[in-house]
């Protein structure tokens, strides 16, 4: 069965205003409303402690940890292990791509982002959003 668009909480983390605030606009436009914003991977894996999402998605390149650091820290921690992670990135080398993956990372996107390009990395992991 379909997750529905306004059920799917999602965390966006990224250290730059202008980029969280597109990345929002745009999961605002697929009807994706409950969205939680983190400045860096350190702020981000905090308050994903607290309470869990169904889906992060994060810059790769930020101050205090960077989005493969914030990954590692998910990955290691029960309640945070299976939330759905996407990457965005303006440099996917294949380094961190792989190492990407090796972590445990769903998917990946680069810059600029796009509605169409979001919108099919986020239904590759929670499926078909209604």
């Amino acid at each position: 069965m379909p997750i529905s668009a306004s059920q799917l909480d999602v965390m966006v983390v990224d250290d730059t205003t202008v980029s969280r605030a597109f990345i929002v606009d745009t999961l605002n436009k697929m009807g994706i409303t409950k969205v939680r914003l983190a400045k860096d991977g350190q702020a981000g894996f905090d308050a994903l402690s607290r309470q869990p999402a169904h889906l992060v998605i994060s810059d790769y390149n930020m101050p205090v940890m960077n989005g493969l650091e914030m990954l590692r820290q998910i990955r290691s921690f029960k309640p945070t292990s299976r939330c759905g992670f996407i990457l965005v990135t303006g440099n996917a080398n294949s380094n961190i791509i792989q190492q990407g993956r090796q972590l445990g990372m769903n998917n990946y996107l680069e810059k600029p982002v796009t509605v169409a390009n979001l919108k099919a990395r986020v239904e590759a992991i929670v499926g078909k959003l209604a």
